[in-house]
């Protein structure tokens, strides 16, 4: 058996309104259906795929409740998404005063844009073509 897919990344957030926003109102998604769980928290869709989960403290893992929230990650550094029309997003992250860094890799045309979301997690977003 083989692994087919990443299906999300899940991020305890000290402030769950501000990320949710963050990832609807600045990058673009979506927040979605979300089961009830015994905890708070918010799914958020990139097209018809929940990517990232949001909860915090009383949602972690036990093994992660006495992580620091907002602290440093640890070993993960950022999560990714491909996207369309990078223009539109620097022009959307201007428009609200996010900082944020460019690459570009000639060799396979990419063109990147990293921010970090309210909880500092860098979220790189890979433009092609």
């Amino acid at each position: 058996m083989a692994l087919e897919a990443l299906e999300h990344v899940t991020i305890n957030c000290a402030d769950l309104a501000a990320t949710r926003d963050f990832y609807c109102d600045v990058l673009g998604l979506r927040e979605g259906y979300r089961p009830q769980l015994s905890f708070d928290g918010y799914w958020i869709y990139c097209g018809e795929v929940a990517v990232v989960h949001l909860l915090g403290w009383d949602g972690a893992a036990p093994e992660n409740r006495a992580a620091e929230q907002g602290g440093p990650t640890g070993s993960f550094d950022h999560v990714a998404f491909s996207g369309r029309e990078a223009a539109a997003m620097i022009a959307r992250l201007k428009a609200r005063r996010i900082a944020y860094r460019e690459n570009h890799v000639a060799d396979i045309g990419l063109h990147q844009l990293f921010v970090r979301d309210p909880n500092g997690v860098v979220v790189e977003m890979n433009f092609r073509g």
